[in-house]
């Protein structure tokens, strides 16, 4: 897989960071969204209800009307003349447009208000309301037909006229629309509501908007059906517009009529949309803030890594150049000397090469001690002595300063192995543990190198300059200490360091 360069990776914490919150802010946006349709459901469910309160409250008021008119003496004693004047101050409430009648039970008018010469006027044409009043002696409530007085849609109140326990007349009265319409218009909230009333067949008699086009309809397909099934619901509907409504309705008990009001669904999608568009394009943009910062730090962190790997290869150049002049001084310082000298100082500078290039690797960072290991140790791990050399011990990090240290540690005592302990023959081992010791100033390293099978071991008579050089360097530079036991089946040395925690 390959490697994200960090640009990458810094868009991708960007954009990791950024998602979840525009995605908690949608889902709130969605959550208020289903939270105001519920409220709206209920809000229609409530505002059906008032305005048939209201319609029934105006109905119970005519139909009180009525009947005083029908308990009149002039009425019941087929006095119309009086009651033309009683009449007509019932009619004066609802304006010029409304009609009382009386007929008796075949249907002729024997009295209109619009006339007195009911010689000329047809017969009553809704007979099923009329046998009714007759035959129940209680208040009717008539569906939206076309009145033979009016010559248009009517609805009508009717009410019994009673003489000795029996019923002598119907009187009805013809109230306008208006009055109607005008309740749901009062009661209409915005635009984006729907309000109807239905007679018990579910033809509109009243309705906002478009009254003129509707009233005389029966009611959109979708709200039709189910206003049959139950007396109160809300549901979706389409009215006859082709508006998509979340509706309520409720049938009258008094009237038998229904009462529908319905909010337009894009009074409430329209606010969600426009809520996800902000909240998307605020996401947008902060995304794309976000990601802009990210390019530009990465940038950023990236000249300053191709300056870092600059000026360590500007280092790692100069110190290769440092080691290898101070090599050609010391050949020509220890001409004279020895061979066996000149290979030991060779020895200690390559460890310390060694250690440089294992620090160049990691860029100066720091180095695991295993991996010190393995450098130092690898001139010793050759196909016949590879399993002559055993390491146990955990990941330890080493700060630059201590991996340098370390490694010209091991080499001197490798090389002591190697010339005159167990790696000196063919049948010695070498075994280096470590271990991190966790005490009260702080962790500190202890490795322990173990040497077995080789030559039999006698304590020297001088300490020679690789183990000052070992226990000095473990004393001023590790803050630990080095001891080294010469024991007869071989040499063991124990190292103490302590660790830097933030190296």
């Amino acid at each position: 897989m390959p490697k994200l360069t960090l640009p990458v990776r810094l868009a991708l914490l960007v954009a990791g960071t950024m998602l979840p919150l525009i995605i908690f802010a949608v889902g709130i946006v969605f959550h208020n969204y289903q939270r105001d349709r519920q409220a709206a459901t209920q809000r229609v469910l409530e505002t059906a209800r008032s305005i048939r309160l209201l319609l029934d409250a105006e109905m119970q008021r005519m139909t009180g009307g009525l009947q005083v008119l029908a308990l009149t003496n002039s009425l019941r004693n087929s006095d119309f003349d009086n009651f033309r004047r009683v009449a007509v101050g019932f009619i004066d409430q609802y304006g010029k447009d409304g009609v009382v009648l009386v007929a008796d039970r075949a249907g002729r008018q024997v009295f209109s208000s619009l006339t007195p010469d009911t010689a000329s006027l047809p017969p009553r044409n809704n007979l099923e309301i009329l046998e009714k009043v007759f035959t129940t002696r209680q208040p009717q409530y008539s569906n939206l037909f076309f009145g033979a007085v009016k010559q248009r849609l009517i609805i009508t109140v009717e009410v019994p006229v009673m003489r000795d326990g029996e019923v002598l007349y119907d009187i009805s009265f013809s109230p306008p629309i208006e009055v109607f319409q005008a309740i749901i218009e009062k009661q209409r909230l915005n635009q984006d509501w729907t309000i109807s009333i239905f007679d018990s067949d579910g033809v509109n008699l009243a309705r906002v908007p478009n009254p003129q086009a509707t009233i005389g309809q029966r009611a959109s397909p979708s709200l039709f059906a189910e206003m049959f099934r139950q007396s109160e619901a809300t549901l979706p509907t389409v009215s006859l517009e082709g508006v998509a409504l979340i509706t309520g309705f409720t049938r009258s008990r008094l009237t038998g009529w229904t009462v529908a009001a319905g909010i337009a669904e894009n009074s409430l999608v329209a606010p969600l949309w426009r809520s996800l568009a902000i909240t998307s394009v605020i996401g947008g943009v902060l995304l794309l803030v976000g990601l802009g910062f990210a390019v530009r730090m990465a940038t950023t962190i990236a000249r300053g890594e191709m300056l870092h790997d600059l000026l360590i290869e500007e280092l790692n150049h100069r110190v290769k150049n440092t080691l290898a002049i101070l090599q050609s001084i010391a050949t020509q310082t220890f001409r004279s000397a020895s061979r066996t000298e000149r290979d030991k100082f060779e020895g200690r500078l390559g460890a310390l090469a060694e250690a440089h290039n294992l620090l160049s690797t990691d860029k100066w960072q720091g180095s695991d001690f295993q991996d010190v290991v393995s450098r130092v140790l690898r001139p010793y791990l050759l196909n016949n002595t590879a399993e002559r050399v055993r390491m146990f011990g955990p990941r330890v990090p080493l700060s630059p300063r201590l991996a340098l240290v370390l490694s010209m540690i091991l080499h001197e005592m490798a090389t002591n192995a190697a010339k005159y302990g167990a790696l000196s023959n063919d049948t010695g081992t070498v075994t280096l543990d470590w271990e991190i010791l966790n005490e009260s100033s702080g962790p500190k390293l202890r490795m322990i190198w173990t040497e077995t099978g080789g030559p039999q071991v006698t304590a020297p008579v001088q300490r020679g300059f690789g183990s000052r050089l070992i226990e000095r360097s473990a004393r001023d530079q590790l803050g630990g200490e080095a001891t080294v036991d010469f024991l007869p089946h071989g040499v063991v040395y124990t190292v103490t360091s302590a660790l830097e925690i933030d190296g």
